[in-house]
């Protein structure tokens, strides 16, 4: 799978997105160890605390279906019909990635891969579960 092929993924998946509130619609596509790929979209929600964003909606739907190995992900996003901001994934997403991924996961945003990341260069020093053990 190439980095394009996952962005245009992305950005398929960010159509579905529910952003009533703030009006910025992000779409994201996870690649598992396997090659698959799993989409995910934000979905906002009055209370704002209840919303849930697009990298963990796509790692939540992985995880429901026992995938545990991912290699990438691609995130896409902004206001307008087509995504037009160069988007990170927040914190908490961060976290929810260092409980699943390795330190050298790879994060693909922006429309053209404008930005690529690993998961340590974006959470140094993560609490994952290699803490715990």
């Amino acid at each position: 799978m190439t980095e394009h092929e996952l962005l245009e993924m992305a950005k398929t998946a960010r159509k579905s997105a529910y952003a009533p509130y703030s009006g910025f619609k992000v779409g994201a596509a996870l690649l598992d160890q396997q090659g698959r790929v799993w989409t995910g979209c934000n979905i906002e929600c009055a209370t704002y605390g209840a919303t849930n964003c697009a990298e963990r909606t796509a790692f939540f739907k992985a995880v429901s279906d026992g995938v545990r190995d991912f290699a990438a992900i691609a995130v896409v996003g902004g206001r307008g019909d087509e995504p037009d901001a160069v988007c990170t994934p927040c914190g908490i997403c961060r976290q929810v990635m260092a409980e699943f991924c390795e330190p050298d996961f790879r994060i693909i945003c922006g429309e053209d891969a404008e930005l690529q990341y690993t998961l340590e260069e974006l959470l140094p020093k993560s609490f994952s579960p290699k803490n715990l053990a």
